[in-house]
């Protein structure tokens, strides 16, 4: 009775995991899609740390390093 109370604690651990892990990967897959630009404002760039560079319209740097400036 007791190894079935500890091995049922186990799965359920197992389990409970899993869908932290699954949810995880789901969340970064929604917010890293592949194709759409990003844009940021030149005052977004530089409270990321960053330079903006209006002539190329990136910002260079920081957090939104590379990214087109808006």
């Amino acid at each position: 009775m007791r190894i079935r109370r500890i091995l049922a604690a186990v799965i359920a651990t197992a389990a409970l995991a899993g869908l932290g892990l699954t949810g995880a990967a789901t969340a970064t897959a929604a917010t890293t899609a592949k194709g759409v630009p990003s844009y940021v404002t030149p005052s977004q760039c530089t409270q990321g740390g960053g330079t903006a560079d209006l002539m190329a319209n990136l910002c260079k740097g920081g957090t939104h390093d590379g990214e087109k400036i808006d």
